[in-house]
């Protein structure tokens, strides 16, 4: 998760928005400690301690390479490198390449935020820049290789995560595109401009004229993000903008992708514990009794995705935790959740859209994942790989 990403949702917080974060993060301590000190069973303190251990050191690499991937993008990608790419005059078509820019950009869901919010105000159509948000986070290569590792590299699993992935940001942005314009669907203050921004995605801007919420930015968001200069507001990322060495600009990329990492490890470390004890102390039956009833098992594997909040680079290792306990296709509903809807990128939507869009993408991209696990289910069954 990006600074800039961080800072969003501390400013979703003081509008009012609970900290769920911190209460996730204090009851899974509270639970796992209790958990632990009640356990009669060393054999069973050993096998969930096993899964727990197997799963972090599985995906911490992934999750390592993907933040400093998103570093690197961060720093030496403009903007306007990347807006090059889609064609002006076809908006339709935009969408498509959009949602596959991911294969030439890698970033985490969490790092395509401030990208998106930058590419938006050069002018990038709606459809576009949704089609990037739900899509770059899926269809790139990092994903790709942690994915294959996961699934003992199942050439079908990975593909259909892919597949999946493109389609639901294709129709997503397409639906978008007909149901708002750019003036509807973003923020006041994201509407095209030639206004200077920090190239490492945090936004010099001022807000909005007449916007009563934030009457003082550098009060309503927290610091370091803005800073006060001479000239108005500035980044404060950590790095010097005015030095374009290479050395310079490699610390910068180690600095985000430092952020990026610690920003999402704990999400990883609470996904990995719930799947330990899934594995560990809650009998197949269970999962069983699921299994019997058409889509269930999707749906509460999307909550788990959406609660979870997992970083996209490290969510398979969690999936492919259940092989055996949930069927593929619910296991395909949690891939392809976390990267598009969870509860740290609701808060983080809020920096880009209007209230009625993020309401409006958040019942598509449920609908559109549900359809396609409901769609596998159909094709493969319900039973347990």
């Amino acid at each position: 998760m990006s600074l800039t990403a961080t800072k969003n949702m501390g400013t979703a917080r003081k509008t009012g928005i609970p900290r769920f974060g911190m209460l996730l993060e204090l009851s899974f301590l509270i639970v796992a400690g209790t958990l632990l000190l009640a356990a009669h069973s060393q054999q069973s303190i050993q096998s969930l301690s096993l899964i727990f251990t197997s799963i972090i050191l599985e995906a911490l690499p992934f999750m390592l390479f993907g933040s400093m991937v998103g570093g690197l993008v961060e720093i030496f990608i403009s903007r306007e490198r990347m807006t090059a790419l889609l064609p002006k005059k076809r908006p339709w078509l935009s969408v498509f390449i959009a949602a596959g820019l991911g294969l030439v950009f890698p970033v985490c869901e969490c790092a395509v935020v401030p990208v998106v919010r930058r590419l938006t105000r050069k002018g990038l159509p709606a459809g576009a820049a949704i089609a990037y948000l739900l899509g770059g986070p899926i269809v790139n290569p990092i994903v790709v290789a942690s994915t294959a590792l996961a699934y003992k590299f199942d050439g079908l699993i990975v593909l259909l995560r892919l597949g999946g992935g493109y389609l639901i940001a294709v129709v997503v942005g397409l639906g978008m595109s007909r149901l708002f314009h750019a003036d509807q669907a973003f923020r006041a203050d994201l509407r095209p401009s030639e206004t200077p921004s920090c190239h490492c995605s945090q936004s010099l801007l001022a807000p909005p004229e007449g916007d009563v919420r934030f009457p003082n930015l550098a009060e309503a968001i927290p610091l370091p993000f803005f800073h006060e200069k001479n000239d108005g507001f500035s980044c404060g990322c950590g790095h010097d903008h005015e030095d374009a060495a290479l050395g310079g600009k490699l610390a910068a990329a180690c600095r985000h992708a430092a952020n990026d990492f610690l920003s999402v490890g704990h999400f990883l470390v609470i996904g990995a514990f719930i799947a330990a004890l899934a594995q560990t102390y809650i009998d197949r039956k269970f999962f069983l009794g699921f299994a019997g009833y058409f889509g269930l098992p999707s749906i509460l594997m999307m909550a788990l995705a959406i609660l979870l909040n997992l970083c996209a680079e490290a969510d398979a290792f969690i999936a492919a935790s259940f092989r055996g306990l949930m069927p593929l296709p619910a296991q395909m509903a949690f891939l392809l959740t976390g990267p598009m809807f969870d509860l740290k990128l609701l808060l983080m939507y809020q920096s880009l859209f209007r209230k009625r869009t993020i309401a409006v993408l958040s019942v598509f991209i449920l609908v559109a994942v549900l359809a396609v696990a409901l769609l596998l289910e159909l094709v493969m069954g319900g039973a347990l790989p």
